[in-house]
């Protein structure tokens, strides 16, 4: 079952949005797999407090993009193929790194400077 328990909505970005992307970080990141069942429309609902009609949204998006099977009166569950997994890996990491690009060129980083940043990020992490 893909629990939405680690789902903290923020404002600014439509919900059904932040569903998707959830969805498919999940997917990139191997912890939503192939056949892993969705909790139904109700339920998700509910536990995450937004209007049914959004969930109806996010899951109609996900089912047009081939990542969510759903049948009238019967579970949904996500349909993600290795290829697929790492084609939303690409895409998100990209839409990730153009986002942090932009940033630093608006305050003047240097490429040089970006580089030296996150290569001693990258190596803080891994000594932590």
């Amino acid at each position: 079952m893909i629990s939405f328990e680690g789902l903290i909505l923020t404002a600014g970005v439509p919900i059904y949005q932040q569903i998707v992307l959830y969805v498919k970080r999940g997917m990139a990141a191997g912890t939503i797999v192939d056949g892993d069942e969705l909790p139904s429309r109700r339920v998700l609902s509910a536990l995450l407090g937004v209007n049914p009609n959004t969930i109806q949204k996010a899951c109609r998006i996900l089912e047009e993009e081939g990542l969510l099977c759903s049948h009238a009166g019967a579970k949904s569950y996500a349909s993600v193929s290795p290829r697929q997994m790492e084609q939303i890996r690409r895409q998100l990491l990209q839409a990730d790194a153009r986002t942090l690009v932009e940033a630093m060129k608006q305050m003047g980083v240097t490429r040089e400077e970006a580089v030296t940043l996150i290569t001693d990020l990258w190596k803080g992490e891994e000594e932590v």
